[in-house]
């Protein structure tokens, strides 16, 4: 009974659903808000301490049946929402022992404790790729940069006006000419002198 009329829930049956189901499904929903709903009894309850309470079994037992993920359905299907209401009771009854609170700190400490463990393992991943990077730059010949800096020659004019930009050493410049750097114009040998 109960797992046929939860069957009458899948998708390829919504047209063909009987209101004798829709009333089922209803009852069903509404036997669970019922029993969740119970007050707790503490005389009646009087268990080890860490023993789970009555509401607790009551809750893995929905779970064990699948009737969580059936809830998960009824709340986001969107043809569903007829069943809202009820459905979003349901949760609040399956939380009523918590506060927010209570599980805020619960998702943030687990959250917490993954991210500490993240950000301490990428700073020994940094701190290692350091090293290397400083053990392959001493590893490194040194050369030379043959650069040798850039000057500009006051008073010496260049095309348009602009001072002349020597790019080469400043002990080359007893040497400067403007035809430095130009590659020398090849003369036929038959018209050499």
């Amino acid at each position: 009974g109960l797992w046929g009329a939860l069957t009458a829930l899948s998708p390829q049956d919504w047209e063909q659903r009987q209101e004798e189901d829709t009333l089922l499904i209803e009852r069903i929903l509404l036997l669970v808000r019922n029993v969740l709903h119970v007050p707790p009894d503490p005389t009646e309850e009087q268990g080890v301490d860490g023993d789970a309470s009555v509401h607790d079994r009551v809750l893995w037992a929905l779970h064990i049946s699948g009737m969580d993920d059936l809830l998960k359905f009824l709340a986001s299907a969107q043809v569903e929402q007829q069943w809202a209401l009820h459905v979003l009771e349901i949760i609040s009854l399956m939380f009523r022992d918590q506060s927010p609170e209570e599980l805020a700190a619960l998702g943030q400490g687990t959250a917490g404790a993954e991210h500490g463990e993240d950000t301490q393992e990428l700073e020994t991943l940094r701190q290692r790729e350091l090293a290397e990077k400083r053990a392959r730059a001493l590893q490194r010949p040194s050369r030379h940069s043959r650069f040798g800096g850039s000057y500009v020659l006051q008073g010496l004019k260049s095309i348009g006006d602009r001072d002349v930009v020597f790019h080469k050493g400043l002990h080359n410049l007893k040497s400067y000419t403007h035809d430095l750097g130009k590659e020398p114009r090849r003369v036929p040998r038959h018209r050499q002198a």
